[in-house]
């Protein structure tokens, strides 16, 4: 509305279990079928304020929304078998099989296990184990899968999936201090019986972690963001294009970056659906006259050509159609 982003304070029921602020959880979608609304959210892992990893696998969903105001409801979902442990920068996805539902859970970090840990590596992290776990919601059942073709553990990778598969791009393993250039396609067959998980190895050039994916279409994705290297951001973009059998990928054009994206060390953001991203950049306070403490920007790839669109942040004073939370702040990013 008014070429404006706004950022709405919401609200949980009092049913709902508490979701402590998380570092790098890994996040899915859950829709209600295959090809249909979205109506939930899966939350694992992540770290906490204090420093801790967590376990917990959350569902999330709208309770109801009144007046533009919204309210959430989160519940904990216990998880029984193969459970995955403590961790974070993993990915998760939803698989659709022979009228079944799954997810898949992948790579992460976590801490050295307690047998191991010692007073000056304590706080030291370890890629996680490289198996992939299949996560059955209606009973609570995680079931684990260690494939050859994955040796290695990677963490801060991209996914997506399609029907019955999921890809894996990127990523980083603390092992060897490696971003492997490869595409693993993780195929999942959900019969009346067992389920199967199957790994194929896709080689490509594309080396990368960190980087964030956008849907575009159906069958189409966007690639964009990350680093090539711990000091080397990754400016080129690139286009995922799949079907049944086959996954293309290309270079995509580039949109025009701006001076302090160039220039950031850092950067950070998230898919916000249908082709945008949302960007964030520490502020530089020395040579800038504003308080803020970062610079968010929206990428748009939904139109014909990548937009940057540059967003501020303040908050807003103009109270009439929301009213905000006691503890909470709206904040209005203006395109």
């Amino acid at each position: 509305k008014n070429n404006e982003l706004r950022l709405r304070p919401t609200i949980f029921t009092n049913d709902s279990c508490y979701l402590p602020p998380l570092r790098h959880p890994a996040v899915c979608s859950l829709p209600a079928s295959q090809g249909g609304e979205i109506t939930q959210y899966l939350i694992h892992g992540g770290k906490t304020p204090n420093n801790e990893i967590s376990h917990k696998l959350y569902i999330l969903a709208m309770a109801s929304s009144v007046n533009r105001r919204f309210s959430l409801c989160c519940s904990e979902k216990d998880l029984a078998g193969d459970v995955p442990e403590a961790r974070y920068g993993h990915s998760m996805n939803v698989v659709f099989s022979k009228g079944k539902t799954a997810v898949v859970m992948f790579g992460g970090r976590s801490y050295v296990p307690l047998n191991q840990r010692t007073t000056e590596n304590w706080n030291d992290v370890i890629d996680c184990e490289p198996l992939v776990y299949l996560i059955d919601l209606q009973f609570g059942c995680s079931t684990s899968f260690n494939l050859r073709e994955l040796q290695d553990g990677i963490s801060f990778h991209v996914s997506l999936s399609r029907n019955d598969t999921v890809y894996i791009f990127g990523g980083h393993s603390m092992g060897n201090n490696f971003r492997p250039p490869n595409v693993y396609k993780i195929k999942v067959d959900l019969p009346l019986g067992s389920p199967a998980v199957s790994c194929t190895v896709i080689h490509n050039k594309l080396s990368f972690s960190s980087s964030i994916v956008t849907q575009t279409s159906p069958d189409e994705f966007v690639i964009v963001g990350g680093y090539e290297s711990d000091s080397q951001k990754r400016f080129s973009c690139n286009g995922i294009f799949l079907d049944d059998d086959t996954i293309d990928i290309q270079e995509i054009e580039t949109p025009e970056w701006t001076g302090e994206i160039k220039h950031s060390k850092t950067w950070f953001g998230a898919d916000m659906g249908k082709g945008a991203v949302l960007f964030g950049i520490p502020a530089d306070n020395k040579h800038q006259s504003t308080d803020c403490s970062f610079f968010f920007y929206v990428l748009n790839f939904g139109d014909s050509d990548p937009v940057v669109q540059t967003c501020s942040q303040g908050s807003t004073e103009e109270q009439e159609d929301s009213m905000p939370l006691e503890d909470s702040e709206e904040f209005t990013f203006n395109r």
